[in-house]
Protein backbone atom coordinates (compact mmCIF):
# COMPACT_ATOMS: atom_id res chain seq x y z
CA UNK A 1 0.00 0.00 0.00
CA UNK A 2 1.24 3.37 -0.73
CA UNK A 3 0.36 6.20 1.07
CA UNK A 4 1.49 10.20 1.52
CA UNK A 5 3.90 10.84 4.42
CA UNK A 6 4.06 14.78 5.87
CA UNK A 7 7.59 15.33 7.04
CA UNK A 8 9.47 18.33 8.50
CA UNK A 9 13.48 18.89 7.54
CA UNK A 10 14.77 20.43 10.46
CA UNK A 11 18.67 20.87 11.73
CA UNK A 12 20.08 21.18 14.94
CA UNK A 13 23.47 23.08 14.14
CA UNK A 14 24.11 21.19 11.12
CA UNK A 15 22.78 17.91 12.13
CA UNK A 16 19.73 17.55 10.00
CA UNK A 17 16.92 15.04 10.13
CA UNK A 18 13.83 14.38 8.73
CA UNK A 19 10.74 14.55 11.25
CA UNK A 20 7.75 12.45 11.11
CA UNK A 21 4.61 12.57 13.43
CA UNK A 22 3.40 9.23 13.93
CA UNK A 23 0.60 10.07 15.97
CA UNK A 24 -0.55 11.03 12.18
CA UNK A 25 1.45 9.27 9.75
CA UNK A 26 2.90 5.69 11.22
CA UNK A 27 5.58 4.25 9.31
CA UNK A 28 5.78 0.22 9.42
CA UNK A 29 9.13 -0.07 8.72
CA UNK A 30 11.34 3.22 9.88
CA UNK A 31 14.82 1.54 9.07
CA UNK A 32 13.96 0.83 5.28
CA UNK A 33 12.68 4.83 5.26
CA UNK A 34 15.56 6.15 6.76
CA UNK A 35 17.77 3.76 4.54
CA UNK A 36 15.81 5.17 1.13
CA UNK A 37 14.94 8.67 2.40
CA UNK A 38 18.31 9.72 4.04
CA UNK A 39 19.98 9.26 0.52
CA UNK A 40 21.18 12.51 -0.91
CA UNK A 41 20.51 12.43 -4.42
CA UNK A 42 17.57 9.52 -4.50
CA UNK A 43 15.69 10.84 -1.10
CA UNK A 44 15.58 13.87 0.64
CA UNK A 45 19.09 13.56 2.36
CA UNK A 46 19.68 13.78 6.07
CA UNK A 47 21.55 12.08 8.46
CA UNK A 48 18.67 10.40 9.57
CA UNK A 49 14.78 9.87 10.34
CA UNK A 50 13.37 11.12 13.59
CA UNK A 51 9.75 9.22 14.52
CA UNK A 52 8.00 12.03 17.56
CA UNK A 53 5.06 9.85 18.94
CA UNK A 54 2.89 9.09 21.93
CA UNK A 55 4.66 8.34 25.47
CA UNK A 56 2.74 6.03 28.51
CA UNK A 57 5.69 7.61 30.41
CA UNK A 58 6.31 10.94 29.34
CA UNK A 59 4.87 13.91 27.28
CA UNK A 60 6.18 12.50 24.10
CA UNK A 61 8.53 10.12 22.64
CA UNK A 62 11.30 10.12 20.29
CA UNK A 63 12.62 7.45 18.26
CA UNK A 64 16.36 7.51 16.22
CA UNK A 65 17.01 5.85 13.26
CA UNK A 66 20.51 6.73 11.33
CA UNK A 67 21.44 6.87 7.73
CA UNK A 68 22.28 3.40 7.72
CA UNK A 69 19.09 2.11 9.17
CA UNK A 70 20.37 1.47 12.49
CA UNK A 71 18.46 2.59 15.54
CA UNK A 72 20.24 5.46 17.77
CA UNK A 73 19.66 5.64 21.52
CA UNK A 74 19.52 9.23 22.07
CA UNK A 75 20.34 12.02 19.58
CA UNK A 76 20.57 15.65 21.57
CA UNK A 77 20.56 17.84 18.34
CA UNK A 78 17.28 16.01 17.39
CA UNK A 79 15.76 16.25 20.66
CA UNK A 80 15.87 20.47 20.47
CA UNK A 81 14.36 20.07 16.56
CA UNK A 82 11.61 17.92 18.87
CA UNK A 83 10.73 20.39 21.36
CA UNK A 84 10.47 23.69 18.27
CA UNK A 85 8.49 21.05 16.31
CA UNK A 86 6.23 20.18 19.30
CA UNK A 87 5.68 23.94 20.55
CA UNK A 88 5.74 25.69 16.84
CA UNK A 89 2.82 23.41 15.16
CA UNK A 90 1.02 23.24 18.55
CA UNK A 91 1.36 19.87 19.81
CA UNK A 92 2.05 21.50 23.13
CA UNK A 93 1.68 24.86 25.04
CA UNK A 94 4.60 23.55 27.47
CA UNK A 95 7.50 25.34 27.74
CA UNK A 96 9.30 22.30 29.68
CA UNK A 97 8.58 19.16 28.11
CA UNK A 98 9.31 15.40 29.13
CA UNK A 99 10.63 13.48 26.17
CA UNK A 100 11.06 9.71 26.33
CA UNK A 101 14.03 7.98 24.26
CA UNK A 102 16.00 4.87 24.40
CA UNK A 103 18.32 6.02 26.73
CA UNK A 104 15.92 7.48 29.30
CA UNK A 105 13.61 10.26 29.92
CA UNK A 106 14.88 13.97 29.08
CA UNK A 107 13.57 17.47 30.31
CA UNK A 108 13.64 19.96 27.39
CA UNK A 109 13.32 23.37 28.24
CA UNK A 110 12.45 25.92 25.61
CA UNK A 111 13.51 29.40 25.31
CA UNK A 112 10.56 31.47 23.46
CA UNK A 113 9.92 34.44 21.85
CA UNK A 114 7.49 36.29 20.62
CA UNK A 115 5.78 32.24 19.61
CA UNK A 116 8.90 31.47 18.21
CA UNK A 117 11.76 28.98 20.21
CA UNK A 118 14.87 30.72 19.77
CA UNK A 119 17.06 28.15 21.73
CA UNK A 120 16.24 24.45 23.49
CA UNK A 121 18.17 23.29 26.79
CA UNK A 122 18.07 19.66 27.13
CA UNK A 123 18.48 18.19 30.84
CA UNK A 124 21.15 15.00 29.55
CA UNK A 125 21.43 13.35 32.37
CA UNK A 126 24.65 12.28 34.42
CA UNK A 127 27.50 10.96 31.84
CA UNK A 128 28.97 7.14 32.50
CA UNK A 129 31.72 5.46 31.01
CA UNK A 130 31.39 3.81 27.35
CA UNK A 131 30.96 0.60 28.24
CA UNK A 132 27.80 0.94 30.43
CA UNK A 133 25.69 1.12 27.55
CA UNK A 134 26.81 -2.09 25.73
CA UNK A 135 26.77 -4.22 29.61
CA UNK A 136 24.20 -2.85 31.37
CA UNK A 137 26.62 -3.20 34.61
CA UNK A 138 26.97 0.70 35.57
CA UNK A 139 29.62 3.63 34.93
CA UNK A 140 32.83 2.67 35.09
CA UNK A 141 35.66 5.08 35.83
CA UNK A 142 35.96 7.78 33.21
CA UNK A 143 39.92 7.93 32.20
CA UNK A 144 42.29 8.91 29.20
CA UNK A 145 43.39 5.52 27.56
CA UNK A 146 45.02 4.12 25.13
CA UNK A 147 43.73 2.96 21.69
CA UNK A 148 45.59 1.52 18.86
CA UNK A 149 44.19 1.48 14.85
CA UNK A 150 46.04 0.64 11.42
CA UNK A 151 46.69 4.27 10.64
CA UNK A 152 48.01 5.02 14.41
CA UNK A 153 47.65 5.02 18.31
CA UNK A 154 45.76 7.67 20.08
CA UNK A 155 44.79 8.65 23.93
CA UNK A 156 41.03 8.37 24.25
CA UNK A 157 38.75 9.03 26.84
CA UNK A 158 35.44 6.68 26.34
CA UNK A 159 31.95 8.78 27.49
CA UNK A 160 28.05 7.58 27.40
CA UNK A 161 25.55 10.38 26.88
CA UNK A 162 22.90 7.68 26.41
CA UNK A 163 25.06 6.69 23.82
CA UNK A 164 28.74 5.21 23.29
CA UNK A 165 31.72 8.09 22.75
CA UNK A 166 35.04 7.93 22.03
CA UNK A 167 36.86 11.73 22.61
CA UNK A 168 40.24 12.02 21.32
CA UNK A 169 42.40 15.05 21.66
CA UNK A 170 44.60 16.89 19.71
CA UNK A 171 47.04 19.49 19.19
CA UNK A 172 45.94 20.51 15.45
CA UNK A 173 42.21 19.27 14.77
CA UNK A 174 43.14 19.70 10.98
CA UNK A 175 45.20 17.62 10.18
CA UNK A 176 43.11 14.60 11.42
CA UNK A 177 41.31 12.64 8.08
CA UNK A 178 38.51 12.06 9.54
CA UNK A 179 37.07 9.91 6.51
CA UNK A 180 39.93 7.65 7.39
CA UNK A 181 40.59 7.60 11.14
CA UNK A 182 36.52 7.48 11.60
CA UNK A 183 35.50 4.28 10.39
CA UNK A 184 38.42 2.58 12.01
CA UNK A 185 37.70 3.67 15.46
CA UNK A 186 33.77 3.34 15.04
CA UNK A 187 34.18 -0.40 14.16
CA UNK A 188 37.28 -1.16 16.42
CA UNK A 189 37.52 -4.65 18.57
CA UNK A 190 36.91 -3.02 21.69
CA UNK A 191 33.43 -1.30 21.12
CA UNK A 192 31.42 -4.44 19.82
CA UNK A 193 28.41 -2.17 19.04
CA UNK A 194 30.29 0.41 17.64
CA UNK A 195 31.04 3.60 18.93
CA UNK A 196 30.61 7.36 18.04
CA UNK A 197 33.98 9.31 17.31
CA UNK A 198 35.24 12.55 18.33
CA UNK A 199 38.35 14.55 17.50
CA UNK A 200 38.60 18.01 19.60
CA UNK A 201 41.33 20.43 20.14
CA UNK A 202 41.69 23.32 22.55
CA UNK A 203 41.41 26.71 20.93
CA UNK A 204 40.86 29.26 23.91
CA UNK A 205 39.78 29.00 27.60
CA UNK A 206 36.29 26.96 27.23
CA UNK A 207 36.22 26.67 23.44
CA UNK A 208 36.55 23.91 21.69
CA UNK A 209 36.65 22.90 18.55
CA UNK A 210 35.42 19.42 17.96
CA UNK A 211 34.57 17.44 14.56
CA UNK A 212 32.47 14.06 14.83
CA UNK A 213 32.32 10.71 12.90
CA UNK A 214 28.97 9.22 14.11
CA UNK A 215 28.08 5.50 13.74
CA UNK A 216 25.55 4.98 11.43
CA UNK A 217 25.70 8.00 9.67
CA UNK A 218 29.37 8.99 8.88
CA UNK A 219 31.06 12.57 9.22
CA UNK A 220 28.12 14.84 10.29
CA UNK A 221 27.67 18.79 11.22
CA UNK A 222 27.54 18.42 14.36
CA UNK A 223 26.65 15.84 17.22
CA UNK A 224 24.97 16.65 20.67
CA UNK A 225 25.85 14.26 23.01
CA UNK A 226 29.19 14.16 21.00
CA UNK A 227 29.27 18.03 22.18
CA UNK A 228 28.11 16.53 25.83
CA UNK A 229 31.28 13.70 25.98
CA UNK A 230 33.45 16.23 24.69
CA UNK A 231 32.82 18.57 27.44
CA UNK A 232 33.00 15.89 29.92
CA UNK A 233 36.05 14.68 28.86
CA UNK A 234 37.64 18.11 28.59
CA UNK A 235 36.64 18.72 32.26
CA UNK A 236 37.86 15.28 33.48
CA UNK A 237 41.06 15.57 32.07
CA UNK A 238 41.54 18.96 33.06
CA UNK A 239 41.31 20.95 29.99
CA UNK A 240 38.29 23.25 31.03
CA UNK A 241 36.21 23.68 33.78
CA UNK A 242 32.62 22.18 33.79
CA UNK A 243 31.15 24.55 31.19
CA UNK A 244 32.42 25.03 27.91
CA UNK A 245 31.09 26.04 24.01
CA UNK A 246 31.81 23.29 21.78
CA UNK A 247 32.37 24.46 18.22
CA UNK A 248 31.53 22.39 15.48
CA UNK A 249 31.00 22.27 11.81
CA UNK A 250 27.22 23.11 11.37
CA UNK A 251 27.53 25.60 14.91
CA UNK A 252 28.40 25.91 18.34
CA UNK A 253 26.26 24.72 21.61
CA UNK A 254 26.85 25.13 25.45
CA UNK A 255 27.54 22.54 27.83
CA UNK A 256 27.64 22.61 31.42
CA UNK A 257 27.80 19.81 33.78
CA UNK A 258 26.41 20.57 37.03
CA UNK A 259 28.83 19.57 39.93
CA UNK A 260 25.53 19.09 42.61
CA UNK A 261 23.58 16.94 40.18
CA UNK A 262 26.14 15.40 37.81
CA UNK A 263 23.89 16.17 35.33
CA UNK A 264 24.68 17.38 31.86
CA UNK A 265 22.37 20.84 30.63
CA UNK A 266 23.03 20.97 26.69
CA UNK A 267 21.84 24.88 24.72
CA UNK A 268 21.68 25.30 21.45
CA UNK A 269 19.57 26.64 18.40
CA UNK A 270 16.86 24.13 16.59
CA UNK A 271 16.36 25.43 12.98
CA UNK A 272 13.36 24.22 10.69
CA UNK A 273 14.38 24.08 7.33
CA UNK A 274 11.18 22.82 5.48
CA UNK A 275 8.19 20.80 5.23
CA UNK A 276 7.38 18.16 2.69
CA UNK A 277 5.51 15.18 1.52
CA UNK A 278 6.64 11.57 0.12
CA UNK A 279 5.57 8.61 -1.63
CA UNK A 280 6.00 5.40 0.84
CA UNK A 281 5.03 1.93 -0.12
CA UNK A 282 4.80 -0.95 2.80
Amino acid sequence: MTKTIRFTKMHGAGNDYIYVDTTRYPIAHPEEAARQWSAPHTGIGSDGLVLIGRSERADFSMRIFNADGSEAMMCGNASRCIGKYLYEYGLTEQTEIRLETLSGIKILRLQVEEGVVKSVTVDMGCPADEPADYDGQGAKPMKEQPIRTARGAYIATTVSMGNPHLVIFVEDIHQIDLSAEGPLLECHPLFPGRINVEFAQLTAPGHIRMRVWERGSGITQACGTGACATAVAACLTGRTGREADIEMDGGTLHIVWDEASGHVRMTGPATRVYDGEIEWTE
